[in-house]
């Protein structure tokens, strides 16, 4: 037998609930059960002694002073001879208790008390000196306070309200969860979940963000890897096609077959690259302004570089090699491009530093720039495929700045060729 639920919606419910009950039990218990038998006492003791003072005319033989003194405080009294009661009186019930025990300490004598609940009256039979039977009749709220029953509506009541306030919101709450469950589900299987959106608390749409990007870099990641065996087939194929064919024609020549290696050579390295793009790395102490410097100089020394680079640039981590091999790539895919200048610029803010590589080519078409983002894709209306390359270069520098929380944005420049932007958050 489970006494937990499993459910999130029900074990929430009971999350709110038990506490809610426990607080209100113990409020109950010990600040209104203190003051409900404070009150009740102080009534009995009150009730008693009026009832003692008029017994006290009574055997006195001074009636009429007792029955003056009842009318004035709203009992009535009557003297028996006999009278016709139930076999067992209500002395020790919870209602009566303190008063008869107040009586017998001051009367000194029995006194049975008798509750006629239907009309909430309360009867007190005491016998005289003489051997008779004084009734004294009063209201049963002259000995008990009901405050204590409308306290205990009410605390069931504001438990009520509480449960029916707050029922929508753990249904919604639980409701996003679910939806999270069964997108989750859905990915899971390799299935889109349509409509799917973050909803719910911060943190609940945090999840679903999380999980939306999640499923995101799982699809690009296999879309990636079939692109890749796709242009690894299609890459070889035709180099290692023309080596067959001379070499069966015997129509090899020896400067041909060393270009269709460097070539494989340069293709098989850039898929290599490609795939370290993933190698874990510390983070380190970082600075960009040197290493900026230095891939410009190395990348296009028969180009003319205008640099626009902090005095004093701000430090951030970073793992360094990752960060180097992007920043190496869109260099160098800026010179192969450029006419004759390109422009590197940095400006450091308080939460991310900013980071603009530009050249004088062709540039990039508005409507090629999201494919010159894939993997193995090569603009050949674009910049050009008479110079080569995978189409990795600006891949693996995206996916570089994005393991760093950062973006990478493809603009047009001012200098009339690709203006690349790069944003790096500083932790």
């Amino acid at each position: 037998m489970r006494l937990i639920p499993r459910s999130f919606l029900a074990r929430t419910i009971l999350m709110v609930l038990v506490p809610l009950i426990v607080t209100q039990v113990i409020i109950a218990e010990f600040f209104f059960g203190n003051h409900w038998t404070r009150v009740h006492d102080t009534l009995a003791r009150g009730l008693s002694a009026e009832i003692t003072t008029m017994m006290n005319f009574i055997d006195s033989d001074n009636l009429p002073a007792a029955k003056t003194m009842a009318g004035d405080i709203g009992i009535n009294v009557s003297i028996n001879k006999k009278l016709n009661r139930p076999a067992k009186n209500d002395n020790k019930s919870m209602i009566t208790g303190p008063l008869a025990k107040h009586l017998q300490s001051k009367l000194k004598r029995h006194a049975d008390i008798y509750i006629d609940r239907g009309e909430r009256l309360v009867f007190v039979d005491v016998p005289t000196k003489s051997g008779q039977i004084a009734t004294f009749g009063t209201s049963l709220y002259r000995i008990y306070s009901t405050s204590t029953e409308v306290f205990i509506l009410w605390l069931i009541g504001s438990m009520l309200i509480v449960c029916i306030l707050i029922s929508p919101f753990i249904i919604l709450h639980s409701r996003s969860i679910r939806r999270i469950s069964n997108a989750a589900n859905r990915f899971g299987r390799g299935l889109d979940a349509p409509g799917f959106k973050p909803s719910g608390s911060l943190e609940i749409r945090n999840a679903a963000a999380s999980m939306i990007t999640m499923k995101e870099r799982i699809d690009r990641y296999n879309r990636t890897k079939t692109d890749m065996l796709n242009a690894v087939s299609h890459d070889l194929k035709a180099p290692l096609t023309r080596m067959r064919l001379a070499i069966e024609t015997d129509a090899a020549d020896k400067k041909t077959l060393l270009q269709d290696i460097d070539r494989m050579t340069e293709m098989v390295n850039g898929y290599l690259a490609f795939a370290r793009g993933e190698t874990p790395e510390i983070e380190q102490a970082t600075e960009l302004p040197p290493t900026l410097i230095r891939l410009a100089r190395d990348a296009a020394p028969n180009k003319k570089i205008e640099l626009d680079l902090p005095d004093t640039p701000t430090q951030f981590y970073a793992r360094p090699m990752a960060l180097t091999r992007a920043f190496a790539n869109i260099i160098e895919n800026a010179a192969r491009y450029a006419n004759k200048k390109i422009k590197i610029t940095e400006h450091d803010g308080p939460e991310s530093i900013e980071v603009i590589i530009e050249d004088d080519g062709i540039g990039i078409p508005d409507n090629r720039k999201d494919d010159a983002l894939r993997p193995f894709v090569r603009l050949d209306d674009a910049r050009g495929s008479a110079t080569g390359g995978t189409g990795l270069g600006l891949s693996i520098a995206k996916t570089a700045i994005e393991n760093h929380g950062g973006q990478l944005f493809l603009e047009n420049s001012d200098l009339g060729g690709l203006r690349v932007r790069i944003v790096l958050p500083i932790e």
